[in-house]
C-alpha cells in the first residue's frame, strides 16, 4: 500500500544523598534545587526540579506515532505504568497525564506531535514527551518546561511520570552502556501491553551505521547498539508462552544487527527459528541494502523456512546512482537489483517492499526517470512513496529545494505507475494457509497473511483470531485478496492471551489487568 506523505544514570535519590540532609529539608519545603553548570555529559543529560507531592492513583493516555520500534517502546511504557498501578485509558480526555511518543522522520509527524502537546496543555493535562523528536531536539521551543523521556530511558517512565505529576520537570536523555559500549536500550524483559496481543514486537538494536543526509532519526537513535542474541531469544520464548502468534523484529536497520557485538543477523535468526512453535511466524524488519547483501545465501534459506514470512522491506529511496550518492546511501542501484533478483530466484513468491523519496534536492528529471524505470521493472507489491521533507539539522535541509509543484507532480506520476500494477491478478481459485491476527477497521473481516505476508481478508463468522486456516481466493483487489475458508483447525489451543484479545481485556506480561481496548 502506498504512503504519501546514558552515559551514567543519576537517580533522584542519588542527587538528594549527594547534597545531604539540608538539601532534603529544602525539597520538603518546595524550594528549587538549582542544577550547577557542568561539562559532565551524564549530568547535562539529566535535569530535575523538585517540589513536594503525595502520590495517588492517576489515569494515563499513551499515544505513539511512527515505526514498529516506536510502537514497541509505547507498549513497554504502557506496561510499566500499568504494572505500577496506573490505569491506561483510551483517550486524552479521560487522562490525568498524557505520554506522547514522537516520530521525527517527516515534518507532518512532528506537526501532529506538536498539535497533541498543545491540545493536552489546553485541557490542563500533565504532559510527558518521548520518542525521536524530543530526543533529537530537546531544546526546541514547544518542548520548553516539559518532561522528556529519552529513547533509551523508557524503563524509567514511571519515575518521570510521577515526578511530572508532582509538578516537576524531569529530562532523561542519556544512553545505556554495557562495558562502555552503547547498548540496545532498556531491558527487553519488561512488562508491556501489546497493541495486538497476538503480535510481539522485539527491538533487536537501536541506531544505525549510516549517515544519510536526509535522516533525522540518526540524531535521536544514534549509532548502532545491538541486544545480545540470548536476550532477544528469551523475549521471544516468553511471548510465545503468552500466546503470541507472530514475532516482528524491528530496528533502524535490521541488516546491521550485531556488527557492534561480533555477531550477525543470520546467527540471530537461526537461533530464533529454533524456538518458534508450529503455527507461528517470524517477520523481519526493514534492512538497508549495504548490509543485507553480505548474507544473501543465508537470507535465502531463512526466508524460505516454513516458520518465517517470505517478506523483506528493503528501502531503495531512488533509482539514480547520483541521487543515492548525494543521499550517502552507501550502495548503487545495481547492488539493490542484485539483492532483489537473488531473493526472488531463491525464495518462492517472496514479497519485497521498498521506499522511494520523491523530490530529493539534487534529483533531476533524468534521475526521476531512472526511479520510474526501476519501479516499472520490479513491480513492487508494496511501495512507500514519500515526498522529501527538509528535516532541521540534516545535511539535505541546507540544499536548495526543488519547486514544490515539481515534487507533487513526480509523486503523482510515481503513485499512478505503482497503482497500475495488479499484484494479485490471476489469484482467484488459489489456496493458501493463512494466520489470522486482527480485525479489519470496518469490522467486517478477519485479516490474515499467507507465507509471503500477502494480506487476505476473510468474512467474519466464526471467531478465527489466532487460528491458521486454509482458504481459497474468491476475489482480489489492488492491496488484498478475499478468501473463503473451506477447512480450518486451531493451530494451537487458545491461550489466555488469545482470549484476552477476543474479549477486549488488556494484559500486562500475560496477566489480565483491565477491561479496555488499547489504542497506543
Amino acid at each position: 500500500m502506498p504512503v504519501i506523505e546514558d552515559d551514567g544514570i543519576i537517580d533522584i535519590e542519588d542527587i538528594i544523598q549527594a547534597n545531604g540532609a539540608d538539601e532534603i529539608e529544602r525539597v520538603l519545603h518546595n524550594e528549587l534545587i538549582i542544577r550547577p553548570k557542568t561539562n559532565d555529559k551524564a549530568t547535562r543529560d539529566e535535569e530535575y526540579s523538585f517540589n513536594s507531592f503525595v502520590p495517588g492513583t492517576h489515569k494515563i493516555f499513551v499515544k505513539t506515532w511512527g515505526c514498529s520500534h516506536n510502537n514497541s517502546d509505547g507498549e513497554y511504557m504502557a506496561g510499566l505504568l500499568a504494572s505500577n498501578g496506573y490505569k491506561i485509558v483510551n483517550t486524552e480526555d479521560e487522562a490525568d497525564l498524557v505520554v506522547l511518543n514522537s516520530c521525527t522522520v517527516k515534518n507532518p509527524s512532528e506537526d501532529h506531535f506538536r498539535n497533541a502537546i498543545n491540545s493536552a496543555k489546553d485541557k490542563n493535562k500533565f504532559v510527558v514527551v518521548a520518542g525521536c523528536v524530543s530526543q533529537a531536539t530537546p531544546n526546541v521551543g514547544y518542548l520548553k518546561n516539559l518532561s522528556i523521556l529519552g529513547v533509551q530511558q523508557i524503563d524509567r517512565v514511571v519515575e518521570v511520570v510521577e515526578e511530572t505529576l508532582k509538578g516537576n520537570r524531569v529530562r532523561l536523555l542519556g544512553k545505556k552502556k554495557v562495558n562502555r559500549r552503547k547498548a540496545g536500550g532498556a531491558s527487553l524483559n519488561l512488562p508491556k501491553i501489546r497493541r495486538n496481543p497476538l503480535i510481539e514486537i522485539i527491538p533487536i538494536s537501536t541506531g544505525c551505521l549510516n549517515q544519510c543526509t536526509y535522516c533525522k532519526t540518526k540524531h535521536a537513535r544514534g549509532d548502532l547498539g545491538s541486544y545480545p542474541i540470548g536476550e532477544i531469544v528469551n523475549r521471544a520464548v516468553e511471548a510465545f508462552k503468552e500466546g503470541c502468534k507472530e514475532i516482528w523484529l524491528t530496528s533502524e536497520d535490521t541488516g546491521a544487527y550485531g556488527k557492534d557485538i561480533d555477531c550477525s543477523l543470520p546467527q540471530l535468526l537461526y537461533a530464533l527459528i529454533n524456538v518458534i512453535p508450529d503455527g507461528c511466524y517470524l517477520r523481519l524488519g526493514m534492512t538497508n541494502p549495504p548490509y543485507i547483501k553480505d548474507y544473501l545465501e543465508d537470507m535465502g534459506k531463512i526466508l524460505s523456512h516454513h516458520r518465517v514470512y517470505s517478506f523483506l522491506h528493503i528501502p531503495v529511496q531512488s533509482g539514480s546512482d547520483q541521487v543515492l550518492s548525494d543521499m550517502r546511501r552507501e550502495y548503487f542501484r545495481r547492488d539493490f537489483e542484485d539483492i532483489v533478483e537473488y531473493l526472488r530466484q531463491r525464495v518462492p513468491g517472496i514479497t519485497i517492499a521498498t521506499d522511494i523519496i520523491c523530490g530529493f534536492p539534487t534529483e533531476t528529471a533524468a534521475d526521476f526517470a531512472e526511479t520510474l524505470q526501476l519501479v516499472a521493472k520490479y513491480r513492487f507489491p508494496i511501495l512507500f512513496i514519500n515526498q522529501f521533507y527538509p528535516r532541521p539539522g540534516t545535511v539535505a535541509a541546507k540544499m536548495e529545494r526543488i519547486p514544490a509543484n515539481q515534487v507533487r507532480e513526480r509523486t503523482k506520476k510515481l503513485t499512478e505507475l505503482f497503482e497500475s500494477h495488479q499484484p494479485y491478478e490471476g489469484r482467484i481459485g488459489q489456496i493458501y494457509s493463512v494466520l489470522v491476527t486482527e480485525e479489519s477497521r470496518d469490522h467486517r473481516y478477519w485479516v490474515g497473511h499467507n507465507k509471503c505476508y500477502e494480506q487476505i481478508l476473510i468474512l467474519k463468522d466464526t471467531n478465527l483470531l489466532g487460528c491458521t486456516i486454509k482458504v481459497h481466493i474468491v476475489s482480489v483487489a489492488r492491496y488484498y485478496m478475499i478468501g473463503e475458508p473451506f477447512r480450518f483447525t486451531m493451530s494451537s489451543v487458545i491461550s489466555t492471551q488469545n482470549i484476552a484479545f477476543i474479549t477486549g481485556l488488556a494484559l500486562v506480561s500475560g496477566l489480565i489487568l483491565m477491561k479496555i481496548k488499547l489504542k497506543l
